[in-house]
């Protein structure tokens, strides 16, 4: 297909297809809120904080930055363009048909994936509270009632969302304000650890640059998840209203969640406590302040992180894979909808997930860890098709639509240039490491083997 016929932008399946607008403007803004506190930041800091000690809150500010100008680049073509197939519809939109099939069936890939990984993961923590009950039983209980809930109707997505939501910003908020009592000294039966922490063990880098770049790599995964909202807003009463207010406040919403969290952690428990990594850095927090039950308590806010991402992956998952099908990129079967739900795209969706929890049973050597490795970097890869796609785009908005720029990029273009620089600069210490290397060679075979099938795919429908 010629780069000319791109410039008519491609079907939106929000203009015609019969999704529901079942969100309200409280379930969108409260999936702003909770997508920040995603599953990474409770389960997988602790590796991090290991890796970079105290430096661990550079690694995640440094992140963070990066997260903050994807979500803006987003938010300016999501408010501009909704639709249920978020970067994906943008990037067929901007770049072309291949660009929308790669984005959107990787990320497919991912979502459902770690589907499967949330589900292990609170089960081990309910057999950890029920010792001697199976691990998959609890998987499959946790599947089946989110597949049911999002067969049912989007709203039932929403509410779900809304509680896990606010019980996760008020544990984080809590404990963000205890921890702060503890550093300031003004918790009652609690010293002020002071500066020991940060400067003790080794320093603030104890592993020095590499330390800190490992920390930095596990910081930038941890931010996953932060894209449901602009797939929600295609079904809300409002989408352009519910981007622009999501996307406006991300910026104070990861500094005080995630950058906050990590400082007031690093600052009260010393960062080679093997507490931070077996318990996890929240729950060690909590348990070296001695506050009776605190540390179960916050188990309880991981184990409803992992259902919320659970649940938000399932829904996000068969959004993605309707919208491709909706533009000619998928199974026809996969886009059939009742009541306002693509019901086989949520039951798709949901076995793909189930399968790859069976597969770390049965195939825990092999071809689940080639799994895992596969998905390992496909987040970086949908960001750089989101800094494209707003690169591209911003300028044909400019000159037919500029009224649709609800939402800017910052000091355009040269942030969206810093920021393809920042994840080239990833992927360049991403294959300096041994443990990410194979992650990155994995997920680029991935990438260029969609990008394979989308090119021949769109050059047989041109010949049509």
């Amino acid at each position: 297909m010629s780069r000319t016929t791109l410039d008519t932008p491609p079907t939106a399946p929000d203009a015609h297809a019969p999704l529901s607008h079942g969100l309200k403007q409280r379930h969108l803004s409260m999936i702003a809120l909770g997508g920040v506190i995603g599953a990474g930041l409770f389960v997988g800091s602790g590796a991090g904080i290991a890796a970079a000690g105290p430096s661990i809150v550079i690694a995640y500010a440094v992140s963070g930055l990066l997260v903050m100008l994807v979500m803006r680049m987003l938010g300016e073509m999501s408010a501009a363009y909704p639709s249920s197939g978020s970067f994906s519809a943008h990037a067929e939109r901007a770049i072309g048909p291949w660009a929308g099939f790669t984005a959107g069936w990787s990320f497919w890939v991912l979502l459902c994936t770690a589907v499967g990984l949330e589900g292990i993961g609170a089960a081990k923590i309910v057999t950890g509270w029920l010792p001697g009950t199976p691990e998959w039983a609890w998987v499959a209980l946790f599947m089946v009632v989110f597949c049911v809930a999002n067969l049912a109707a989007v709203k039932n997505f929403g509410e779900f969302e809304f509680w896990f939501a606010a019980l996760k910003v008020g544990a984080i908020g809590l404990f963000l304000v205890l921890g702060v009592l503890a550093v300031a000294g003004v918790l009652p039966s609690t010293d002020s650890p002071g500066t020991s922490n940060l400067t003790g063990q080794g320093g603030f880098l104890p592993h020095g640059s590499e330390g800190l770049v490992v920390g930095l790599l596990a910081s930038v995964f941890a931010y996953g998840g932060l894209e449901t909202v602009t797939i929600a807003a295609a079904e809300s009463q409002n989408p352009v209203q519910g981007v622009a207010r999501a996307v406006r406040t991300a910026m104070w919403r990861i500094a005080l969640f995630y950058i906050g969290s990590m400082a007031v952690i690093v600052t009260l428990v010393p960062w080679d406590s093997k507490e931070v990594v077996e318990k996890g850095p929240y729950v060690a927090a909590l348990d070296h302040l001695g506050i009776p039950g605190a540390g179960q308590l916050m188990n309880v806010v991981v184990f409803v992180a992992l259902l919320s991402a659970m649940n938000a992956n399932i829904y996000g998952s068969s959004r993605i894979a309707y919208s491709l099908v909706e533009r000619g990129q998928g199974p026809k079967a996969l886009g059939r909808v009742s009541a306002g739900v693509p019901r086989v795209a949520v039951l798709v969706s949901c076995v793909f997930g189930f399968v790859c929890v069976l597969l770390s049973y049965w195939r825990p050597d092999d071809v689940f860890p080639w799994l895992l490795n596969m998905i390992g970097a496909v987040i970086l890869v949908v960001w750089i098709f989101i800094a494209v796609s707003q690169l591209l785009l911003r300028r044909r908005v400019e000159r037919e639509a500029p009224e649709k720029l609800v939402v800017r990029m910052w000091l355009f273009p040269a942030l969206t240039w810093v920021a393809l620089a920042g994840m080239a600069a990833i992927f360049v210490l991403m294959a300096r490491q041994p443990d990410t290397r194979v992650q990155l060679y994995s997920t680029g075979g991935m990438t260029l083997f969609l990008a394979a099938v989308g090119y021949a795919w769109q050059r047989a429908r041109a010949a049509r």
